[in-house]
C-alpha cells in the first residue's frame, strides 16, 4: 500500500497528516508540484536480477516513461539486501533535472523536503513520482532493501546527486517504521 507523510519540522517524529488512498497521495503532493500516479503494472524482473535482464523486461515500460516526459537519460535502482558498495541514499540530495522515480518491483520510501513540510511517500510497484529539478529529496529502503525503480532524467548532468550535508533527513520514519 502507498502511503504518504507530511511531517512539520519541529515534529520529525509524528506526521500530522497520513494518507493511504492515491487520489488523495495525488492531490496532496500535486499542491507542491510533485505528480504521483499509480499504474497497474505486469512487469515481472526481481530485483537484484542483472542489468540486462531488467532492460529486457522493462524496455517497453522505459522507453513509454521516457518519451512521455522528454527524458534524456535513467539509471536503475536495484537492491536486493544490504550492499555496502552502495552509497547511503538516506542522504539529502537534489538533481538538477526533473526526475521520474517509478518503481517496478518492491518498495522505497522518498523524502521530500516542499515547502515548510517534509513529504515522505512509500512507493510500490506501479507508482510513479515526477520530481522536479532541485527539490532536496532522498530515498529510504530500510533495513533490508528490495527494490527495483527506474529513476528518469531529462538530463544526462541530471542524473549525478548533488548532497545538501542536510543530515536531518535521518530524523524522519524510514520504511521500517511506518
Amino acid at each position: 500500500m502507498s502511503i504518504l507523510c507530511v511531517f512539520h519540522p519541529s515534529s520529525p517524529g509524528l506526521p500530522n497528516k497520513v494518507l493511504t488512498h492515491h487520489d488523495d497521495i495525488a492531490s496532496t503532493l500535486a499542491e507542491q508540484g510533485v505528480a504521483f500516479v499509480h499504474t497497474p503494472l505486469e512487469l515481472r524482473v526481481r530485483p537484484g536480477s542483472s542489468q540486462e535482464e531488467v532492460l529486457e523486461v522493462c524496455r517497453e515500460h522505459l522507453d513509454q516513461l521516457m518519451t512521455a516526459h522528454g527524458s534524456a537519460a535513467f539509471s536503475l535502482l536495484n537492491r536486493d539486501g544490504v550492499d555496502p558498495e552502495y552509497a547511503d541514499l538516506r542522504d539529502e540530495h537534489v538533481h538538477e533535472a526533473e526526475e521520474v522515480f517509478a518503481v517496478v518491483t518492491g518498495r522505497a520510501q522518498v523524502g521530500l523536503r516542499l515547502g515548510d513540510y517534509v513529504y515522505t511517500v512509500l512507493c510500490e510497484k506501479g507508482d510513479q513520482l515526477v520530481i522536479p529539478a532541485g527539490s532536496r529529496r532522498w530515498l529510504e529502503l530500510g533495513d533490508n532493501p528490495f527494490c527495483l525503480a527506474l529513476r528518469i532524467f531529462a538530463s544526462e548532468p541530471g542524473l549525478e546527486a548533488k548532497f545538501t550535508g542536510d543530515a536531518t533527513a535521518r530524523l524522519y520514519a524510514g520504511i521500517d517504521e511506518l
